[in-house]
């Protein structure tokens, strides 16, 4: 049975622009923010945030482009590298490549080395030839000679995946991608990529948080159960993508995490993906254009839930789906 196109959830108020934000907040706060960034291991001699900035409706959706809130997103983007979240991720498909084009301006003025870039391959584009003209296309709009890391977007199988795992390598021979992942992947699907792969897969991009544990996910099933300890066991980083269940974990009250809030002096927010932070081999990308919220993202960091407090969570957490 084919997936509805999810609707686009609703904008968020932005309620502090950019020249403001800047006004208030000179390069020196700013650069001893940056600083106390935390980050986890990709690959030997590569590290990556472990909070990062999402993409998806910046620029429109699945089902096309759109331009209204560009200053804005462009913005936040830029915003949330000054504040060290240096990994910005986007996909082709999202606003049919305008968030891509977007990510390409916002990164414009910086040092690109500084950077980590990720970008998705889309699921109809698996094709040995497709995949490539992909890269390409997305390199383009990127802005960009090379993609950090390339994710294949969910799997396809209608296209063999030897197939898109050849073209995947023959990226990162010509040196257009540095690492390459896949998103959305079981366990059984990443062992059967790796199988055709000649490079390792170093990542796989999921819905993971405190609602979505093992069922109730878009795409995955067995999150913790299965996904999560392969994962960590192959080297293969887990990047938690809906950290907040698209705002649920903000706009309800669980008493949990309400009383954990409390307790650490955070926001439920801080507190949700400070649980996501301290596991080991994950990261977290939320996506937020308001600038109010990307300083709040950066409060989850640079302290740790205790012990006791992180198997409440994992265990008693009301309403997830353990």
């Amino acid at each position: 049975m084919q997936r509805a196109i999810p609707k686009l959830p609703q904008r968020e108020s932005v309620t502090k622009n950019f020249d403001v934000y800047n006004q208030e907040n000179n390069m020196e706060s700013m650069d001893k923010v940056r600083s106390k960034m935390e980050y986890k291991e990709l690959t030997p001699g590569t590290k990556i945030p472990v909070i990062g900035i999402g993409t998806w409706t910046m620029g429109g959706g699945l089902e096309g482009t759109d331009v209204t809130y560009d200053k804005e997103n462009i913005c936040a983007i830029k915003t949330a590298i000054k504040l060290g979240m240096t990994h910005v991720d986007t996909a082709e498909m999202y606003g049919c490549g305008h968030s891509e084009e977007l990510v390409g301006e916002a990164i414009s003025d910086f040092n690109r080395e500084t950077l980590f870039i990720t970008t998705k391959v889309s699921p109809t584009n698996l094709r040995y030839d497709d995949l490539i003209n992909s890269a390409k296309q997305s390199l383009k709009r990127l802005r960009t000679e090379y993609i950090n890391l390339y994710l294949v977007h969910m799997p396809n199988p209608e296209i063999p995946i030897q197939e898109t795992m050849g073209a995947m390598d023959f990226l990162c021979e010509r040196g257009l991608v540095k690492h390459i992942g896949v998103s959305n992947f079981s366990v059984e699907q990443i062992k059967e990529a790796q199988k055709y792969a000649q490079n390792e897969i170093v990542a796989n991009q999921i819905e993971y948080n405190l609602l979505i544990r093992n069922s109730g996910g878009l795409y995955n099933a067995n999150i913790e159960s299965e996904i999560i300890p392969y994962c960590q066991a192959n080297a293969i980083l887990v990047v938690a993508y809906r950290p907040l269940a698209k705002g649920e974990l903000v706009k309800r009250s669980f008493k949990t995490l309400d009383e954990l809030a409390k307790k650490y002096n955070k926001t439920q927010a801080q507190i949700a993906m400070n649980w996501l932070i301290s596991k080991k081999g994950i990261i977290t990308i939320p996506k937020t254009s308001n600038i109010k919220h990307l300083k709040e993202n950066l409060g989850a960091i640079g302290w740790r839930l205790k012990s006791k407090d992180i198997y409440k969570l994992d265990n008693q957490f009301e309403g997830s789906s353990l």
